[in-house]
């Protein structure tokens, strides 16, 4: 226990996550001796009420029992999805296949009720399409509940299996505005000793943010910096951007993503 206390002592790690999925994630880092660095990347957003987008999402909510599968890709999508449906359906559709990216997005919808089935060896769209349940759809509808845009790689393989696909987007993912001396203090001052990165998007932020609003820092420090992703695919994406030291854990969860970071430091402490 103490091994593991010590583990990251003197260590600053900068966190990245939203703000409001951060706090745990952040005791975590503590915990293990570390200093959390908190600078979100992105900003969860629900669709405003009166947008012809939230129209068609409360419409596609209450035709719920129309779908044969309902497919929620976050831990966002699960909390305001599953609110919404909690609002229109005291009681939950019969016959409807609840599935879940990821097994911290199922967790999310046990609060309201929905029991949802996601593949235990994978955190993404490819890990929930080896299911057996999806591989043959002879035109039955499948509703995938997200936020605003992201991969369509879920819908385009569902649809090329015979599904008939709609999208409930409920939320906006949008770039935190912060200001030049935000990130110099956060990143410059001190360079992380690593970085947890969980998507694609927050990653691209990253770089965004910290050339600053004219361009005028210089990321050569930043990409030398330890990063520690959840996905081959999120590495090699981390590598064409100019990443060099990478560490890739088994899931994006705060557990994963911190055990993956003890681990690295313990197998540098070896060598």
């Amino acid at each position: 226990m103490q091994k593991t206390e010590q583990t990251l002592l003197g260590q600053r790690i900068l966190l990245t996550r939203p703000a409001h999925q951060i706090t745990a994630l952040s005791q975590a880092i503590s915990s293990a001796g570390g200093q959390p660095v908190e600078l979100p990347l992105l900003e969860i957003v629900p669709e405003p009420s009166d947008t012809s987008q939230a129209a068609l999402n409360r419409n596609l909510i209450m035709n719920l029992d129309l779908y044969s599968s309902v497919i929620f890709v976050s831990t966002n999508a699960a909390r305001i999805g599953g609110s919404l449906i909690d609002d229109y359906w005291p009681q939950l559709p019969l016959g409807v296949n609840w599935l879940a990216i990821g097994n911290s997005t199922r967790q999310a919808l046990l609060e309201y009720d929905i029991q949802a089935r996601h593949n235990p060896v994978g955190y993404d769209s490819e890990a929930l399409l080896s299911l057996p349940e999806l591989q043959h759809f002879d035109q039955q509808k499948v509703l995938i509940i997200r936020g605003n845009g992201g991969r369509e790689t879920l819908a385009e393989t569902l649809r090329s299996r015979g599904a008939q696909v709609d999208y409930a987007d409920l939320y906006r993912r949008q770039c935190p505005d912060y200001s030049d001396g935000i990130i110099e203090s956060t990143i410059y001052a001190q360079l992380p000793s690593a970085i947890l990165i969980t998507s694609g998007e927050s990653l691209h932020n990253l770089l965004q943010l910290a050339a600053g609003s004219a361009r005028q820092f210089s990321t050569a420090q930043l990409l030398g910096c330890k990063l520690v992703v959840p996905s081959r695919r999120l590495a090699e994406l981390a590598t064409s951007s100019g990443f060099k030291d990478i560490c890739v854990a088994t899931g994006p969860d705060d557990k994963n993503m911190v055990q993956a970071l003890l681990q690295n430091q313990d197998s540098e402490a070896n060598q």
